[in-house]
């Protein structure tokens, strides 16, 4: 299929809706000319498009390879690029990072102000529901595209023109310190300054079963350390960790406390002296 023929079949509720030329109109937000132009044609065309036009190339004449493509290649470049940034960060933060830096709502981000959606090629039936706003499409259509600029260009060509992007963001992330959820924060500050792996228990629910709201506590040993509401147990840990993050200069103060007391108890009554695990059971 020739690229005035990707003109003529892109569907279009308005056709002032779409650009006039989504292909130059892509590339130029990429800054990048394809050698092949097919490549990116097949990277904007979704599976629902190809089922409905078989005549252009098949039913299988889709963006799904190229964005198995993508998806890999973008894990490995932003992987790389935060191993030589963050060169002080352990592997738990750099693998959170990155995952929150290539997960769907981020690389949906980046395809809106790459304009992809725009250029996107959707059934009818898609296009009509907002297929082309849908984040989830956004995110393989980036992935897609990111794998034909790699068959067309290279990973320095992709890299170069995606790097200020995810830099931005990083930084972003950071200063929120979004690329941690709270459970995963707290669960490190207890047992770096507690040596204490803290534990979640639901202790309410509440309302009909399409609309319930769960309460969660996490504790510390047998102290409770944060509780949170949310409307679903996952959210109720999590408020329940935020709270406890908020708290945590206090709570270290009192398991010190039990600690010691602990320790006074068993030198008077002549037990010897374990690990501490009984401390955190």
């Amino acid at each position: 299929m020739t690229v005035t023929a990707y003109h003529r079949h892109t569907t279009s509720v308005d056709p002032m809706s779409k650009s006039e030329d989504p292909l130059e109109k892509v590339q130029a937000n990429l800054n990048y000319q394809f050698h092949d132009p097919a490549l990116l044609e097949l990277a904007l065309t979704h599976p629902s498009y190809a089922h409905e036009h078989p005549e252009e190339g098949g039913e299988e004449y889709h963006n799904q390879r190229l964005e198995f493509l993508g998806d890999a290649v973008l894990d490995f470049l932003v992987a790389a690029w935060l191993y030589r940034t963050y060169r002080d960060f352990p592997e738990g933060p750099l693998t959170r990072l990155r995952a929150t830096l290539v997960r769907t709502t981020t690389l949906a981000d980046l395809a809106r102000e790459l304009e992809l959606g725009e250029a996107l090629r959707l059934g009818r039936g898609e296009e009509e529901s907002g297929g082309d706003a849908r984040s989830a499409n956004l995110c393989d259509v980036l992935e897609a595209t990111i794998g034909a600029l790699y068959l067309d260009g290279g990973l320095d060509i992709i890299w170069s023109r995606l790097e200020p992007w995810f830099a931005q963001k990083a930084d972003a992330i950071l200063d929120a310190e979004s690329y941690v959820d709270a459970k995963s924060r707290f669960q490190e500050w207890a047992q770096a300054e507690l040596g204490a792996t803290p534990a979640y228990q639901i202790v309410a629910e509440e309302g009909p079963d399409h609309a319930k709201t769960f309460t969660a506590q996490v504790l510390v040993g047998h102290q409770i350390a944060g509780q949170g509401t949310g409307a679903s147990k996952r959210l109720a840990e999590q408020a329940a960790a935020r709270a406890a993050l908020a708290d945590r200069l206090r709570l270290n103060r009192r398991t010190e406390a039990v600690r010691t007391e602990a320790v006074r108890h068993a030198v008077a009554g002549g037990q010897p002296l374990g690990s501490g695990e009984e401390f955190h059971r």
